[in-house]
């Protein structure tokens, strides 16, 4: 049988009884596979690859090396994230890659999304690369390959994974959620361990930010961007709503308008809120959020954000507008 297709007779991965039965289960696959030798991953700090990680520490330790890049374009607080959970509580071996400069340099005054795309995924991939080449003895490459990629793209993941590595680098592969939907690797996150954030991750663009501050990425629009998300998601939080909205996010368009601050006028940018309920992303409707937490949310993105005079919320669904602006 083919090892890319999940075979009719397996269990949904439903409870937790079947997740530690799954985990257990791929332990014993993962050390028959790898042996002694070191395996690689990319760590995005993703549902999927977070999960991977996590699996693979608990089944060869430090035979595992993570690399995390930052490449600036995620969001507040996620890099600190990956270093605290796997690095400090986990005990990873994780190399962490500051190459903020390095991507936004390369992204200076580049206002087409798929050339945007493009250049974050080959950066990515140089990036790894690089940090690879200097270590030895690596025969294994994981990836956080889940169902839904295999089934829609033969299993190849730009921007988290890496696929389309040189010629130099050529690892085996080793992907143990690879016949696992989304709810299933969420439920073996959870009886790893993860902690919720990352283990409910709402579902995240491979380019990051990079594709919600639109048009060409300046520093003070993508902070402008950070910024604004984590306000936005700590307040629906508050509110309840974690879990309960399927995504939302916000959005900083390449163009200013006039206002008032302090009696003088400004040219100051503005933030899109875009919040939307989904089933599998194919369309998407948009949730009534009362106009007091957005309210709230308004007032503290202008009080809080350098650089912003409007605040709007996006009543558009899917058909016609995407869910992403770029």
């Amino acid at each position: 049988m083919d090892s890319n297709v999940r075979p009719e007779t397996m269990a949904r991965i439903n409870t937790p009884e079947l997740a530690k039965a799954f985990i257990d289960e791929q332990i014993t696959k993962i050390r028959a596979q790898v042996g002694n030798d070191r395996v690689l991953l990319a760590l995005s700090g993703g549902v999927d690859s977070s999960v991977v990680a996590a699996l693979l520490i608990k089944a060869i330790g430090r035979q595992l090396t993570c690399v995390h890049v930052n490449h600036g374009l995620l969001r507040k607080g996620e890099p600190e994230q990956v270093v605290k959970v796997f690095r400090e509580e986990l005990g990873a071996d994780l190399v962490y890659v500051d190459a903020v400069d390095r991507f936004l340099d390369k992204l200076a005054g580049v206002t087409d999304p798929e050339t945007k795309r493009k250049i974050i995924g080959k950066e990515f991939i140089d990036v790894f690369a690089e940090e690879a080449r200097k270590l030895t003895g690596v025969k294994f490459l994981a990836q956080g390959t889940i169902y839904p990629d295999i089934l829609e793209s033969h299993g190849i993941k730009a921007h988290h994974n890496v696929g389309g590595l040189p010629e130099d680098l050529k690892f085996e592969l080793c992907e143990p959620v690879k016949l696992l939907y989304k709810d299933e690797v969420r439920m073996v996150g959870k009886e790893l361990g993860l902690p919720d954030n990352m283990v409910y991750r709402q579902p995240f663009p491979g380019p990051g930010l990079g594709v919600r501050c639109v048009g060409a990425i300046t520093r003070d629009r993508l902070e402008a961007v950070r910024e604004s998300d984590a306000i936005l998601r700590e307040e629906f939080a508050n509110a309840g709503l974690e879990g309960k909205v399927w995504q939302y996010f916000t959005v900083v368009p390449d163009f200013t308008s006039t206002g008032i601050k302090d009696g003088k006028r400004t040219d100051d940018w503005m933030v899109v809120i875009r919040a939307v309920n989904s089933v599998d992303a194919t369309s998407a409707t948009v949730p009534e959020v009362p106009y007091e937490l957005l309210f709230k949310i308004r007032d503290r993105i202008f009080k809080e954000v350098k650089g912003v005079n409007r605040v709007l919320y996006d009543l558009s669904t899917k058909p016609l507008a995407t869910i992403e602006y770029e």
